[in-house]
């Protein structure tokens, strides 16, 4: 009797769009917002370049989430990018950026966060060794897993708590800062002194960078698109919402730090934004915003293992990574195997302490992807006209262009300044060549030997 095998289980689609905009919101507010403003400062010295590096920055996030968005829309599947880059480019591209998604971004990122959080922000209230930081660090990545086994409207819960807090927090500082603190409106116009125009105009393209490293994670969301209900809807709607609501936020936030401090002294801090609050309302100001960046960092962290996963799920289901992640938690309808391998990889880079090396390494291919990604909306047009397009592009085809552009810039410009880690993240990426021929001979020995049984 010939065994039919049963179809394979589906994510469950539970995540509304209060979920989305907290995954938006929740993943691009890591700790970027409360220590990128003084190397951006660094920069530029120049309180109105700042505030249009900030600005540049927000517009070009805009246009890439607006045209994410139409993907998004389009194909609501799990796996985000992965599926737009396999349907516009072919299936080893996609590979290659879940591979490297896998490898160092998420890992890279995960590790970032747990190891700021235990070893810069949770130092200031408990006094803890290195190894200690360590196991810390460990610890808050698995609780956060255990939490995202157990399901996906546990995950968005949450996501949600941990976005509530941290909105509050930078509504928070905003308003204590413009209300309490006796700063001079004359800082927004006034530059460091002996800052240069030329200078200034040469560092804006590396402060521009900055902004937008800070401003990722806009593009997460779409990893959960097969958990999203009605996602044709909720998906853009989300990461509009999501996408807006940050950067008006940032805007604010460095209005406040330049209201309460001249741009050399925000140049020099390491922790503007609990400088600010201290400045404003003294000692119990500084301590309420380390508490809330420690929310932050577990928020980012945990939308992290919200959406990352669901990359890896699809992969396995396309028969090119490890056959177990593609299996759904019986229960939990979760893809456990897959939370439970970006974990421990991400543990293991805690513990190692080669995560930072690591994550300098995929700034390069990152943004390769980011402009291959939105370059699949130009292509898909041409591709499959006739594919259902519930939300279109606004501004096409100049946003998506504008963004590609700023994608082109970016690499090449780390490619330029950091030649040997844009070699070193170019290796990494072509390493996974090998890995795709690997599985994808594998894959199909599989299905020739199930075709004759």
């Amino acid at each position: 009797m010939t065994h039919i095998p049963s179809p394979p289980q589906n994510l469950p689609r539970v995540l509304g769009p209060v979920s989305i905009i907290g995954i938006v919101v929740g993943t691009m507010i890591g700790s970027g917002i409360f220590i990128v403003p003084s190397s951006i400062a660094a920069d530029l010295r120049n309180p109105i370049l700042i505030l249009a590096a900030w600005v540049a920055g927000g517009v070009l996030s805009f246009f890439g989430a607006l045209s994410m968005s139409e993907l998004g829309a389009a194909y609501p599947h799990a796996g985000g990018m992965y599926v737009y880059l396999r349907e516009a480019y072919g299936p080893l591209v996609a590979f290659l950026f879940g591979w490297t998604l896998f490898l160092v971004i998420s890992a890279g990122s995960m590790a970032t966060l747990a190891v700021a959080f235990s070893s810069k922000y949770l130092p200031q209230f408990v006094n803890l060794s290195t190894v200690e930081m360590k196991i810390v660090a460990v610890l808050l990545i698995f609780s956060l897993a255990v939490v995202n086994f157990l399901g996906v409207k546990w995950g968005a819960l949450v996501q949600n708590l941990f976005t509530l807090i941290k909105l509050a927090a930078l509504v928070a500082l905003i308003a204590v800062v413009f209300a309490f603190a006796k700063g001079s409106a004359s800082n927004f116009v006034t530059p460091a002194p002996g800052a240069a125009a030329g200078n200034a105009a040469g560092g804006f393209g590396v402060a521009l960078v900055a902004v937008l490293w800070a401003l990722k994670g806009w593009e997460v969301s779409t990893f959960s698109a097969g958990e999203t209900k009605n996602p044709e809807k909720n998906l853009p709607l989300g990461i509009f919402v999501g996408t807006l609501i940050v950067i008006l936020l940032y805007l604010g936030a460095n209005l406040a730090y330049l209201y309460a401090f001249p741009v050399e002294s925000i140049s020099t801090s390491s922790r503007i934004a609990s400088d600010a609050m201290n400045f404003a309302i003294g000692p119990l100001g500084a301590t309420f915003i380390a508490i809330a960046i420690l929310f932050s960092i577990a928020g980012a962290c945990n939308g992290h293992l919200l959406t990352d996963p669901r990359v890896y799920f699809a992969m396995a289901r396309d028969g090119v990574f490890f056959k177990s992640v593609a299996r759904l938690h019986p229960r939990f309808l979760t893809p456990h195997f897959a939370i439970l391998a970006i974990s421990l990889w991400a543990s293991l880079l805690c513990a190692s302490g080669t995560f930072e090396q690591l994550f300098t390494y995929v700034v390069f291919g990152l943004w390769i992807f980011f402009g291959l990604t939105i370059g699949a909306v130009m292509i898909l047009r041409k591709k499959r006209p006739d594919l259902p397009r519930p939300y279109k592009t606004w501004g096409y085809p100049v946003t998506p262009v504008l963004f590609i552009g700023a994608a082109l810039y970016i690499s090449v410009n780390t490619l330029i300044n950091r030649f040997w880690n844009s070699f070193a993240g170019l290796l990494i990426i072509v390493l996974g060549i090998p890995a795709y021929l690997f599985w994808r001979s594998r894959s199909a020995r599989e299905e020739a030997k199930a075709a004759v049984e």
